[in-house]
C-alpha cells in the first residue's frame, strides 16, 4: 500500500505517543513506530489515531507509520519527534492533625517545578492549589475528619505539564465532646456515651486508676466498660481514631463505682432474744444497711451510719443476714449471706411405740432451727443413742422388760443443743420364753415347759399348723395343749404378754403326732393260703406293717402302698389283724381292728359216679366234718349243682344230659360273702355209651376223665 502521511503526533502520558494519520486506500493495518536511538518500540493497530506504549518518561522519539495490507508494507512515512511528557510524582500523604495535610514526593527526571491540589472529595468548598518547586508541602486550616483529594504533577522547562497523580487522605478526628458515664451498680460496669465526631471511625475508651488502666474499643457513640472494681475511683478519656490518625482524648472525667461489700461481719447472741450485727467500715460507704430474714420469711433491716445494728431474736429459727454499703453510685455487691441459728426447742409431741421387746419407734414434732435429733435411752445396763435428721428414730438393742427413760434433743451445726429437754419413762415389752422341753401326755396331749424370764407375764403357746391353730395360756412355766389332730406336722412357739405389749415369738419347736389309723380295712381270701389285706389311707403314715396272727402262725407285711398281700395262711383258722402306721420320722400307730377267719380248706378226692336213673354222684373227702359244701357242674348242655346235708361228703345230680364234658368243683359254703372261687377244678366226659356204672376212668389232672 501507499505511504501514510502523519498528520499529528503528541505526549499525553509519560509512557505513551498518540498518533494521526490519513487513511491509505487498501490498507488493513498500521504499524506505528517509536525509536529513541537506543531502542524502538512497534505497535500495529487497525486505523487511526494510534498509541504506542511502554515508553520512558520525558524522552525524545521519532514517530512512524507504515502501510500494511496482504500485500506488505509500505515505506515507512516520514518521521516526526515528539518527546514524551513528565512522569507524575508519587505522592506520601498524612493528615499530622485534624485540620492539616502534610504532601511529599520524590524528584521528578526533568521537573523545573510542581503543581499540587486539594478539595473536599464531596465537592463541598473551595479547591486549594500550590506551585512550587520543593518536595513537600502542608495544607492547613482544614475540616477535622475530612476525606480530601489530592492531585500533583510536574512540568518541565517548557511549562509542560506531565502526569498527574491522585491520592484521597482523610483528615484526622476531632475530639468527642460531651463525654457522659452512666455506672450500673449491680453488674460494676460502666456505660461511657459521647457526640459523634465527624470522619471518626472508630472511639477507645480509656478508663484508669493508678497502675490498673482499662480499654473499650467500638464503632458507635457508646461503650461499656466491664468488671470494674468496688470502692475505686476512676478517670475516664474517650479517643476517636480514623485512618489518618486519632483525635487527642477528652479531659479525663471522673468515676466513683459502689462500695464494697462490708467485710469482717460478726454475729453475736448477746442475751437470749437478741442479735448483734457488726462489721468493718469500707471505702467510700456512707450509710450501711442490714438485712436479716428469719427462715419463716419474715424480713426486717436496720440502717445506719455505724458499723453494728440490733435485732430481736427466737429460739428455733435461723435467720439470713447480709449487709450493703451506699453512696451516690449505688448500693455495693451482695457480699456473704450469713446465716445464725439460734438453739433450738425441746421437741414436742413425742410419741413412743414398741415395735418389739427390744425395738421401739420414737416420733415427735419437728422443731425450727433443728438439723439433727439425738434420742436417749436410759436404763438397763447402759444408754442408747440414735441420730438422726428425721423427726422419727428406731433404737434397736433395748434389753426387753426394763423400764427406760428416753429423751429427744434438738442440735443445730451452729448452736448446739437444747439440754434442757424432759426425759419420758417407757418400758419395754417381755422377753422372748425360751421352750425346754415338749412332752406328749396323751394320744392327743401334749405339754409345753418354758423358762420363765418375766415379771408380770402372761405366756401363750401356739402349735401352728397345716391342720389349724390351737393355743394354752400359762403364767408359769407350762401349759397343755389338747385335741391335737393325728398325723399333723405343727411349730410349737411362746410368746410372752404384759402391760408393757408382747415380745417377740420364741424359736419354733417341731412337733409331729403320731400317724391316724386307717379307718376302713378289708380282708378278702384271694386264694386257699393268700390273703389280700386293703385299708384307706391314714394321714401322716408312710409305710404300713399289717399281722394276722394264730396259734398256728403268723403272717406279716411292709408296705408303702395301702393293700398288702399276705401268704401262707392256713384255711379255716381264725386270726387277730393288726395294722402298725408309721411316719416319715418313724413315729408309729398301732391299730387293732376286728379278728379274721380263713376260709374252710377246699375238699379232696373230688369223684364222680353214674347213678342208674341217668344221674351223678359227686363225691369228696371233707376237711372237716362241721362244714357244709357245695358242688358246681358247669357244662355247654348246663350248669348243675348240689348242697349235701351238713356233715355228708356226697350229694346228687339228677337228669344230667350225657355226651357232655363238665367242669366240676367243690367248695366249703362261706356264712357271708361270695362263693370260693379259688377250689380246684377238675374236668369230666360223661358219655352216653357203656352199662358200667358208677366206675371212673381218670387220665391225669390236666386230662378228660370219663364215666
Amino acid at each position: 500500500p501507499d505511504i501514510p502521511v502523519i498528520d499529528q503526533a503528541y505526549s499525553k502520558l509519560s509512557d505513551s505517543i498518540t498518533v494521526e494519520w490519513r487513511a491509505v486506500p487498501g490498507a488493513t493495518n498500521y504499524m506505528l513506530t517509536a525509536e529513541d536511538g537506543d531502542s524502538f518500540i512497534e505497535t500495529i493497530v487497525k486505523n487511526s489515531p494510534g498509541t504506542v506504549t511502554g515508553l520512558k518518561p520525558a524522552t525524545l522519539y521519532r514517530i512512524t507509520v507504515r502501510s500494511i495490507n496482504s500485500g506488505g508494507k509500505s515505506q515507512p512515512s516520514p518521521f516526526r519527534k515528539v518527546k514524551t511528557v513528565l512522569a507524575a510524582p508519587i505522592l506520601s500523604v498524612h493528615s499530622p492533625s485534624c485540620d492539616s495535610i502534610a504532601v511529599s514526593w520524590k524528584s521528578v527526571h526533568m521537573a523545573a517545578g510542581f503543581s499540587v491540589s486539594l478539595m473536599r472529595s464531596d465537592g463541598l468548598g473551595r479547591m486549594l492549589k500550590q506551585n512550587t518547586t520543593n518536595t513537600s508541602l502542608i495544607f492547613t486550616n482544614l475540616d477535622p475528619g475530612t476525606l480530601y483529594t489530592i492531585k500533583a504533577y510536574a512540568w518541565n522547562a517548557n511549562g509542560m505539564p506531565g502526569d498527574d497523580f491522585t491520592y484521597n487522605q482523610r483528615t484526622s478526628p476531632n475530639a468527642p465532646v460531651d463525654v457522659k458515664v452512666t455506672f450500673s451498680s449491680g453488674a460494676l460496669r460502666a456505660v461511657v456515651s459521647w457526640m459523634p465526631t465527624e470522619g471518626a471511625l472508630t472511639y477507645s475508651v480509656t478508663v484508669f486508676s493508678g497502675l490498673l488502666k482499662l480499654r473499650c474499643n467500638t464503632s458507635s457513640a457508646s461503650c461499656v466498660v466491664p468488671s470494674l472494681q468496688c470502692g475505686s475511683e476512676y478517670y475516664v478519656s474517650v479517643t476517636a481514631h480514623n485512618d489518618a490518625g486519632s483525635s487527642e482524648p477528652t479531659d479525663a472525667v471522673s468515676l466513683k463505682t459502689v462500695p464494697c461489700a462490708p467485710v469482717n461481719i460478726s454475729i453475736e447472741e448477746d442475751e437470749p432474744g437478741h442479735l448483734l450485727v457488726s462489721w468493718s467500715s469500707v471505702s467510700l460507704g456512707h450509710y450501711y444497711v442490714v438485712f436479716v430474714k428469719s427462715d419463716d420469711g419474715l424480713e426486717v433491716h436496720c440502717n445506719t451510719s455505724y458499723i453494728q445494728c440490733h435485732f430481736q431474736s427466737d429460739c428455733g429459727f435461723t435467720y439470713f443476714i447480709s449487709v450493703f454499703a451506699y453512696n451516690k453510685a449505688g448500693q455495693s455487691p451482695l457480699g456473704d449471706v450469713f446465716n445464725y441459728t439460734t438453739a433450738p426447742c425441746c421437741p414436742s409431741d413425742f410419741r413412743a411405740v414398741f415395735m418389739s421387746s427390744d425395738t421401739v419407734r420414737v416420733t415427735w414434732a419437728a422443731v425450727r432451727g433443728a438439723d439433727l435429733y439425738e434420742t436417749r435411752a436410759a436404763g438397763g445396763s447402759g444408754v442408747v443413742l440414735c441420730r438422726d435428721t428425721a423427726t422419727a428414730c428406731t433404737m434397736s438393742a433395748l434389753q426387753c422388760s426394763t423400764p427406760y427413760n428416753i429423751t429427744v434433743y434438738s442440735f443445730s451445726e451452729a448452736r448446739g443443743s437444747n439440754t434442757s429437754c424432759a426425759p419420758q419413762y417407757v418400758a419395754t415389752a417381755p422377753c422372748s420364753p425360751e421352750i425346754k422341753n415338749i412332752s406328749k401326755e396323751g394320744l392327743s396331749v401334749i405339754r409345753v415347759q418354758w423358762q420363765p424370764n418375766n415379771e408380770e407375764a402372761t405366756y401363750v403357746v401356739t402349735a401352728r399348723g397345716e391342720a389349724g391353730l390351737w393355743h394354752c395360756t400359762s403364767a408359769r412355766n407350762s401349759c397343755t395343749l389338747r385335741d391335737l389332730p393325728c398325723g399333723s406336722a405343727f411349730s410349737v412357739s411362746a410368746i410372752a404378754r404384759s402391760p408393757a405389749g408382747q415380745s417377740l415369738p420364741s424359736y419354733s419347736i417341731p412337733l409331729e403326732t403320731a400317724p391316724c389309723c386307717p379307718n376302713d380295712l378289708i380282708l378278702a381270701q384271694v386264694t386257699q393260703s393268700v390273703t389280700n389285706i386293703s385299708w384307706s389311707v391314714g394321714r401322716g403314715a408312710q409305710t404300713y406293717v399289717t399281722t394276722l396272727e394264730s396259734p398256728k402262725g403268723q403272717a406279716k407285711c411292709h408296705t408303702l402302698q395301702a393293700y398288702c398281700l399276705l401268704g401262707c395262711i392256713t384255711c379255716g383258722t381264725n386270726y387277730t389283724v393288726s395294722l402298725r402306721a408309721i411316719s416319715e420320722t418313724g413315729l408309729t400307730s398301732i391299730c387293732t381292728y376286728q379278728g379274721y377267719s380263713s376260709s374252710a380248706c377246699c375238699p379232696s378226692g373230688v369223684k364222680l359216679y353214674r347213678l342208674s336213673n341217668n344221674g351223678i354222684r359227686v363225691f369228696w373227702r371233707a376237711s372237716d366234718e362241721t362244714i357244709n359244701y357245695n358242688a358246681d357242674l358247669r357244662g355247654s348242655k348246663g350248669n348243675f349243682s348240689c348242697t349235701p346235708s351238713l356233715g355228708l361228703s356226697h350229694c346228687d345230680i339228677t337228669k344230667i344230659p350225657c355226651g357232655d364234658v363238665y367242669t366240676v368243683v367243690v367248695a366249703p359254703v362261706a356264712d357271708k360273702g361270695p362263693k370260693l372261687t379259688f377250689c380246684p377244678k377238675k374236668i369230666y366226659s360223661v358219655t352216653c355209651s357203656g352199662s358200667s356204672v358208677g366206675m371212673v376212668i381218670s387220665r391225669g389232672k390236666s386230662n378228660v376223665k370219663h364215666i
